[in-house]
């Protein structure tokens, strides 16, 4: 398949990694030669320099048989334009768009653009996509990482091992005998900064961080038996109060747990703007570093504090000034992975990377056949894939143990018809069950060899 990625930043070149790992014709365009340079240089991809709404930079980028167009560069109005004019001149079949203005959004949701005026036929938002992250990791406030799959009846859950953790040192196979009725798997370990996918044998470690699948109902159970209380969230604090923070806001304030919520935003006119948008919230104009306003805040006294404004140190030092005046838990939006090994020693419960919910979002989008979701993790280390086995999938109607997965690969959870099971050695997997992989980046091609979800892009 061809495809165009116009945009050649962190989002656009993770994208051009999964599908130019996957054996598709990609070409990269971006105005920053150095960006494509990067691209061409680390990727099996083509290469082109110039404006990518600009009809005769999409033609040198092969659009006249192009069948996608992903279109991620850092303007929304080039976003745009770049897929009407993918439609329009070019006749593209297909066309995404990441587009950041709440205004844009706005019209679009409300089916002012229609088709015909505005040719998008996916639009992805990071503020949206964030804000999401930001509710799910709350809702899981003992873990650093969670994500949901199966229509909600499966969760990944990030799990750090701590001293206090019942199962250090026990091989993964006897978790099997000492739980038998609990539907978790262990999918993928990081240990000294490695991430890798766990044998029977391997034990888990203080200071591992643990990826891990288990049933909707076996949560509580799951965090029990990993070292970690769950706690309700009544009391939460935002520091930022832009697009991501009003969205965070607004959704807590429709929660039925009714959460008393309270944002702390620098900016005076973000911060009339977001009292102008909540009901309830209290919003505080100033430093989200300030202890000051931190204790005006009630910080000693919250459940939680997020800290999603549009500077890491600032959101990283927030979480540990909160840390330091009682906060039990905080999260911190950053946006450069490489601040995220500092997060443990900081005393940061959970992070949320921006660039990876974007991509996770864009290629739910763009998968393959049957696939149902994908959950990139890390640093586009691994993916978790959600797919419907079909009758041509060499894996229909064989058990666990006799398929022949990649040493990177695990199965976390298996859905036969409207049950969701812990995967063993004598499952068998049939035509129609839906299954969630853990895999290690370089063996993403393979896992979709055995699921057979190459076939069909959309």
């Amino acid at each position: 398949m061809k495809v165009i990625i116009c945009g050649a930043g962190q989002v656009g070149w993770q994208i051009a990694r999964h599908l130019s790992g996957e054996r598709n014709d990609v070409t990269v365009v971006d105005s920053n030669a150095d960006l494509v340079r990067r691209a061409t240089d680390t990727l099996d991809v083509q290469g082109i320099a110039g404006f990518a709404s600009y009809p005769d930079v999409l033609d040198r980028a092969g659009a006249r048989d192009a069948e996608m167009i992903i279109a991620a560069t850092h303007s929304d109005e080039v976003n745009m334009v770049t897929c009407q004019v993918a439609h329009s001149v070019f006749g593209i079949n297909r066309k995404i768009a990441r587009l950041r203005s709440q205004s844009y959004l706005d019209a679009i949701y409300s089916d002012l653009y229609r088709r015909d005026h505005m040719p998008i036929d996916v639009v992805i938002s990071p503020e949206k996509e964030v804000a999401a992250a930001a509710l799910q990791r709350l809702s899981a406030p003992a873990s650093f990482d969670t994500e949901v799959f199966m229509d909600g009846m499966a969760h990944l859950l990030g799990i750090t091992i701590e001293e206090d953790c019942p199962i250090i040192h026990t091989p993964l196979r006897q978790l099997t005998d000492l739980f038998s009725t609990l539907r978790a798997v262990v999918v993928g370990v990081r240990r000294d900064g490695t991430l890798f996918a766990p044998e029977a044998k391997d034990q888990l470690f203080v200071g591992d961080d643990c990826y891990i699948f288990t049933h909707r109902d076996d949560i509580a159970r799951t965090m029990e038996i990993f070292g970690k209380k769950t706690s309700k969230q009544e009391r939460v604090v935002l520091v930022g109060g832009g697009n991501v923070g009003l969205t965070v806001a607004q959704a807590l304030e429709n929660d039925p747990r009714r959460i008393r919520t309270k944002v702390i935003e620098k900016n005076r006119k973000c911060a009339e703007r977001a009292a102008e948008g909540l009901e309830r919230t209290i919003v505080l104009n100033g430093d989200g570093l300030d202890a000051a306003l931190l204790a005006e805040a009630g910080i000693a006294r919250a459940d939680a504090m997020l800290a999603i404004t549009d500077d890491d140190k600032t959101n990283m030092l927030a979480c540990v000034r909160a840390k330091a005046e009682g906060c039990p838990y905080v999260i911190a939006l950053i946006n450069d992975p490489t601040l995220v090994p500092l997060m443990t020693p900081l005393g940061i419960d959970a992070y949320i990377n921006p660039r990876a919910t974007t991509v996770s979002s864009i290629l739910r989008h763009i998968r393959h056949g049957r696939v149902r979701a994908v959950y990139s993790i890390g640093d586009a280390e691994a993916e978790v894939i959600e797919a419907e086995v079909l009758s041509t999938s060499p894996i229909a109607g064989k058990m666990v143990a006799e398929i022949d997965f990649p040493e990177g690969v695990l199965i976390g959870m298996l859905r036969k018809g409207g049950k969701v099971v812990r995967p063993l050695g004598k499952t068998r997997i049939d035509e129609g069950d839906v299954i969630a992989v853990f895999a290690l980046a370089e063996d993403v091609p393979q896992v979709e060899l055995l699921l057979q979800v190459s076939i069909d892009f959309f």
